[in-house]
C-alpha cells in the first residue's frame, strides 16, 4: 500500500525538524511525503536542511486566521497526484513512534476497517529538556490523551463517537477520502473543522476505528485552558458548525470564555457574541 503523510505548517520549524527525524526512523517509512507551507517560506527551508525528500507545498497567505481545513484538501490533493492509497494525516506538533505507519497500514489492509477514519492515540509530552527530546527515549513516554479512546497495542477499537475524532494522527483510504470530500474550507483559524469532518464522516456511515500502537507524541508549546487566543475563531467557527449542524460544538470552551467575560450567549437569537475586540 503507497502510504503518502500530509503535514500542514506554519512557524513551527522545531517541531517540523523532530518529526521529519522521527518519519525518517520509522519502522515503515513513507512512500511520499507532503508538507504544505501555509505563508511560511521557511517551512521548504526547514524540510532541506533536514535532508527530507518531502514534497513542500506552498500556499499564499499573508494575514489573519490560517486557512487550516484548506489546507489539509490542497495536501490531500497533492498526495493523491503522487499516487496515494493511504492517508496519513500528522500535525506538525507530533511526532511519529517507530510503528505509526506500519500499524496503520496493517489497519487499513483489513477488510473490516478498509473504509473507516483511522485514529491513532497521542500522547501530549512534557516541555522537552535543555538538550530537546530524545526520539529513543519516546516510547517510553507513551501516555495518551486520556480523552480518547487507548486500545491495547495489537487491538482496534471501532466507534461510532464521531465527536471524538481529531486531526492530529488519523489515516483513511485515498478511497474513503474521495468519498467524504475533505474538509468544509469555510472553516479558517482555531477550532471546528475537525468536528465537522466528523459529522461529514458519520452522515456518509464512515465509522472511527481507533488503532491501538499507532502512537503519535504532540511535542509541547504553551496553550490557554481555554484557548482565549483564539476566541473570534472559536466563535466564528461555532457559528458556522451552528448553521450547519444546527448544534453549538466546542461548549466547554465557550462556557469558559463566558465565564471570564469575553463572550455572552444571545438566547433569544440563539447565537454567541464576542464581547471583546479583535486584535
Amino acid at each position: 500500500m503507497r502510504i503518502c503523510v500530509v503535514t500542514i505548517a506554519a512557524h513551527r520549524h522545531r517541531h517540523l525538524s523532530l518529526q521529519l527525524r522521527g518519519l525518517h526512523r520509522s519502522d515503515r517509512r513513507p512512500d511520499r511525503h507532503v508538507v504544505v507551507a501555509m505563508g511560511d517560506p521557511g517551512v521548504a527551508s526547514t524540510v532541506a536542511r533536514a535532508g527530507s525528500d518531502a514534497c513542500t507545498v506552498f500556499m499564499p497567505h499573508a494575514e489573519g486566521p490560517l486557512p487550516l481545513a484548506a489546507a489539509r484538501n490542497l495536501g490531500a490533493d497533492r498526495a493523491l497526484d503522487l499516487g496515494a492509497e493511504l492517508l496519513v494525516f500528522l500535525d506538525v506538533d507530533c511526532i511519529p513512534a517507530p510503528g505509526m505507519l506500519r500499524r496503520y497500514e496493517d489497519v487499513a489492509g483489513d477488510h473490516r476497517y478498509r473504509n473507516a477514519l483511522l485514529c491513532g492515540p497521542v500522547t501530549y509530552l512534557p516541555p522537552p529538556p535543555e538538550n530537546g527530546y530524545d526520539l529513543d527515549r519516546l516510547p517510553g513516554m507513551v501516555d495518551p490523551h486520556p480523552a480518547r479512546p487507548v486500545p491495547d497495542d495489537d487491538a482496534v477499537l471501532p466507534s461510532r463517537d464521531h465527536h471524538l475524532f481529531w486531526s492530529l494522527s488519523f489515516a483513511t483510504t485515498a478511497t474513503t477520502w474521495r468519498r467524504l470530500g475533505g474538509f468544509c474550507t469555510d472553516y479558517t483559524g482555531y477550532g471546528g473543522e475537525d468536528t465537522d469532518f466528523g459529522c461529514t464522516a458519520a452522515r456518509s456511515d464512515v465509522v472511527l476505528a481507533w488503532v491501538g500502537g499507532a502512537h503519535a507524541f504532540h511535542q509541547y508549546h504553551p496553550v490557554s485552558d481555554p484557548p482565549v487566543e483564539h476566541v473570534h475563531d472559536i466563535v466564528t467557527n461555532a457559528t458556522l458548525f451552528h448553521r450547519r449542524w444546527g448544534w453549538w460544538p466546542m461548549r466547554g470552551w465557550l462556557d469558559g470564555f463566558a465565564e471570564r467575560g469575553l463572550v455572552r450567549y444571545d438566547a433569544g437569537r440563539d447565537r454567541w457574541i464576542c464581547t471583546v475586540a479583535a486584535r
